[in-house]
């Protein structure tokens, strides 16, 4: 027991600082999505039709396939034709565009159930259409997407593992490390998979006291989840 505990104090630095790292791509992919999302969300309820498919494509295309697909195109395939990018930005974009992808479905479904009602209503009373969209949709959609917002969330906990691969030095790429360098793999992954939990359950405690804060009663979004 207390060579274990020795060998944990010797990897929890680099552990720590890995964390830290997984930390600021989760919220940073986060927030790009939710830029990235919430424009093509309105673009599919509200756009014209060439630009419903345009966006439709875009939402196919980064649910339909592997995100480390994407990263590795992103990273190592846009090269050939001349855009490069840094690890740690090639690592972000994948990120957000896979997470607006999903977000922006989360959005769509928000929006469509305020119930066009409200739209009419506001427009009978003067409004032009993005004020309606801005004063009376989206707020009410805000409060609808929370709850299944939240699982976005957790799984970009998650997701940010692959981006060890193009060396970004995350909780899974020091992992990686300190296994190399001890040659304890069994003990590192289960030290990280706890770590992982950890995020996850903070993730999972902080969306449900901030999506009941928010609650309305009666109204609930149905919509599919990862």
């Amino acid at each position: 027991m207390e060579a274990l505990q020795l060998f944990l104090e010797r990897v929890t630095p680099e552990l720590l600082q890995g964390t830290v790292v997984t930390i600021q791509f989760t919220l940073g992919g986060l927030a790009l999505g939710f830029l990235i999302g919430l424009p093509v969300a309105l673009a599919r309820v509200y756009g014209v039709l060439w630009l419903r498919r345009l966006v439709s494509g875009y939402i196919a295309l980064f649910r339909g396939t592997p995100m480390l697909i994407q990263l590795f195109l992103i990273y190592f395939g846009l090269p050939d034709l001349g855009i490069t990018f840094d690890r740690p930005v090639a690592a972000l974009l994948t990120l957000g565009l896979n997470s607006g992808a999903y977000q922006a479905e989360y959005f769509r479904g928000a929006i469509q159930a305020v119930g066009q009602g409200q739209m009419i209503a506001a427009r009978a009373i003067g409004m032009s259409q993005w004020q309606a969209i801005r004063h009376i949709v989206l707020p009410q959609a805000f409060r609808l997407v929370l709850p299944v917002w939240s699982n976005e969330m957790i799984a970009m906990v998650k997701y940010t593992s692959v981006i060890f691969l193009i060396a970004v030095p995350d909780l899974m790429a020091q992992a990686k490390i300190l296994s190399s360098r001890y040659f304890d793999p069994i003990t590192i992954y289960i030290t990280v998979a706890i770590y992982y939990l950890g995020l996850v359950g903070i993730a999972t405690g902080l969306m449900r006291f901030v999506a009941k804060k928010l609650e309305t009663p009666g109204l609930k979004l149905d919509v599919e989840l990862r």
